[in-house]
């Protein structure tokens, strides 16, 4: 099960990668409950599809299109869960970001029920994201 997981995982950050939401949509548990780093204004626990989608979407627009996970570094499965070392960026304005992460996902089924995401620096994330 474990490289099956690790496989949607990798099918997960290629749908982010490309902006396919209909992936996305298909591998997002309708109740996925998302918890997101941070003590700013895309922080807290995202329940079901909607918000996750919705939370997502005002990164994007946030960040003028420009975040991106740019770098998968590892996936490594362990059970229902998979971890992955990221690299994600974005732009906004004058100000930049980009830093290492890590994403947690819990995966069931076949889909994604719950993800936890950390930040290298979630000081500079909160100061990107305002």
């Amino acid at each position: 099960m474990t490289s099956t997981n690790i496989d949607i995982a990798r099918t997960y950050f290629q749908a982010v990668q490309s902006g396919d939401m209909a992936a996305l949509g298909e591998l997002l548990d309708a109740d996925i409950v998302w918890h997101q780093p941070g003590a700013n204004r895309f922080s807290g626990e995202h329940k079901g599809q909607g918000a996750v989608f919705q939370m997502l979407g005002g990164m994007m627009e946030a960040s003028q299109g420009t975040f991106a996970i740019d770098k998968i570094h590892t996936l490594m499965g362990n059970g229902d869960l998979v971890a992955a070392t990221i690299h994600f960026t974005g732009r906004r304005g004058d100000a930049s970001m980009g830093m290492d992460g890590v994403d947690v996902l819990r995966i069931e089924d076949g889909r994604i029920t719950e993800m936890w995401l950390f930040s290298a620096d979630p000081a500079a994330e909160d100061t990107f994201w305002g």
